[in-house]
């Protein structure tokens, strides 16, 4: 199995962490975002979409889209589950890992960047109002659903693909400057999950393509 994807990039992040709470082995294939690979017909050929992760199945099929990659590894790797056994509970999780990866992540990515600073001309303080308005505001909607279902974790008292998707998320806000005053239960969460070996082996820092010295 390979995973296609870059050091600091959120979605593949969620994969890396779904891949070591399952302990499933793979190939770590790096993609230099800052340097276009993902735009390379290489990569092109296995993602039309030019977006990391890509995970390539042992038999070659390859899976896109860091939520479909999530739900493939629950289908193909059931144990140990990514879900709680209980469905209201399962639809919370997925609710959960939907709004980080869905309503959150996308407004703070590369390519949104790139675009706001180089088309649009923001400047910083116009940066930071994007991201508090739109990360901000769906992390914000996250920290209720969290209060109202979370134990240890997002969803009860075990990982689930709602925490695959909250720790890099967190991760990201915490880089860009976005204010989580008001979200103490999502760092209550992701202080908890930074602890678990597999939380700690899909870091970003210690991936072979972060630069050396990074922090």
């Amino acid at each position: 199995m390979k995973l296609y994807g870059y050091w600091r990039s959120s979605a593949t992040y969620r994969a890396r962490i779904a891949l070591a709470l399952k302990e499933i082995e793979f190939d770590y294939i790096p993609v230099n975002l800052l340097d276009g690979e993902q735009r390379r017909n290489a990569y092109l050929a296995k993602n039309p979409a030019g977006l990391v992760p890509a995970l390539e199945t042992d038999d070659g099929a390859v899976i896109t889209q860091s939520l479909a990659v999530l739900e493939y590894l629950e289908d193909a790797f059931p144990a140990p589950s990514l879900l709680p056994n209980d469905a209201v509970a399962r639809g919370h999780a997925r609710a959960i890992a939907a709004t980080l990866a869905c309503e959150a992540q996308p407004f703070m990515n590369l390519r949104i960047q790139r675009y706001l600073k180089e088309t649009l001309s923001f400047d910083e303080d116009a940066m930071t109002a994007w991201l508090n308005q739109w990360p901000g505001g769906a992390m914000a909607a996250a920290e209720k659903l969290v209060a109202a279902h979370g134990g240890e974790f997002c969803v009860g008292d075990a990982p689930s693909i709602a925490d695959c998707c909250l720790v890099p998320q967190v991760y990201g806000a915490q880089r860009f400057g976005i204010d989580l005053s008001a979200m103490p239960n999502l760092k209550r969460v992701f202080d908890t999950c930074e602890t678990l070996p597999a939380f700690k082996k899909a870091h970003p820092d210690i991936q072979p393509d972060a630069p050396k010295g990074n922090s």
